[in-house]
């Protein structure tokens, strides 16, 4: 047996996809479908079973693929054992969402480039949506975003919580004055696109008020949001800890409202294995960095 068509099986089970495995191991889906025959042929047993251009896993599919994943890990746990962490070439493609970036995405960076010195770190910055489905497509390896992903093989947890508030510029906002929901809601607005998770968070602000908002502008960007707030368009909804630097410097009055926004929980999620026993380290290294950024600052605004 090679351990190419092991691996090859377990990322196939997890992608769904023989073009998109094809891409990620840098080779054919011939290729592909020849690795999982040969180990069909070695197990005596289908393993998967297609219908037109899907397929799933039979059941002796399922009973393999929990042995393969515990026997590459059990393998990459014995390589690293083996192996000097300065010697370890591997790529890390890692995504977030602003609101990270602008906090303790640097040090966890920095971690990373201690831990992994000869690493390829690709850090991609985008929305949850995209995020979660450059995950299913095999093209991030641990993300850090606003919900799980509740599919078969994923692990996700909660890495830290920050507070939110409404701020403005004082061009259109007072400060110590009280705004109800009422009030904010006859203000323009700059939030983030529909049906997205930081606007699913939001729309209940108002909506269990039975408030419309009548001014709304749309952004799937939180720096370009925090730049319209300050240039005095409209108000919005943020991270305290994202807009701190701006209220201290009076570009943004942190509003007095009648209804404090619920805090917004970030969601790391990845993919255990193969390699499982590299991204275990990983994954250690951001919670222990989140655990410690919000560990430095005020337990108000961000808390694990």
């Amino acid at each position: 047996m090679k351990l190419a068509n092991f691996e090859t099986f377990v990322l196939l089970s997890r992608l769904r996809h023989f073009g998109r495995t094809a891409d990620q191991l840098h080779t054919t889906q011939p290729a592909i479908s020849s690795r999982i025959a040969a180990l069909e042929q070695e197990l005596g047993v289908r393993l998967i079973e297609r219908e037109g251009r899907k397929f799933h896993l039979t059941p002796a599919g399922h009973a393999a693929l929990t042995v393969i994943e515990k026997l590459l890990t059990d393998y990459e746990r014995l390589k690293v054992s083996f192996a000097d962490p300065d010697q370890f070439a591997v790529t890390l493609r890692i995504g977030a969402i602003d609101a990270i970036v602008q906090t303790w995405l640097p040090s966890f960076y920095q971690k990373l480039r201690d831990v992994f010195p000869r690493a390829q770190i690709d850090i991609i910055v985008d929305t949850t949506t995209n995020l979660l489905s450059g995950m299913r497509d095999g093209e991030i390896d641990l993300n850090f975003c606003l919900d799980p992903v509740l599919e078969e093989g994923y692990r996700s947890f909660v890495v830290c919580t920050y507070s939110m508030s409404w701020v403005a510029s004082p061009k259109l906002a007072k400060a110590g004055r009280v705004y109800s929901v009422a009030e904010l809601g006859a203000m323009p607005l700059i939030t983030f696109q529909r049906h997205t998770p930081p606007y699913r968070a939001i729309a209940p602000y108002f909506q269990d008020e039975s408030v419309l908002a009548s001014q709304l502008s749309f952004s799937n960007s939180l720096t370009t949001m925090i730049r319209l707030t300050i240039d005095g368009f409209g108000v919005a909804a943020v991270p305290t800890l994202c807009v701190a630097k701006d209220i201290e410097a009076g570009l943004l009055i942190d509003m007095n409202v009648a209804k404090p926004l619920p805090p917004m929980q970030f969601i790391a999620n990845y993919h255990p294995a193969p390699g499982g026993v590299l991204m275990e380290r990983v994954v250690s290294l951001a919670k222990e960095t989140a655990s410690g950024f919000c560990a430095s600052i005020d337990p108000a605004k961000a808390w694990v």
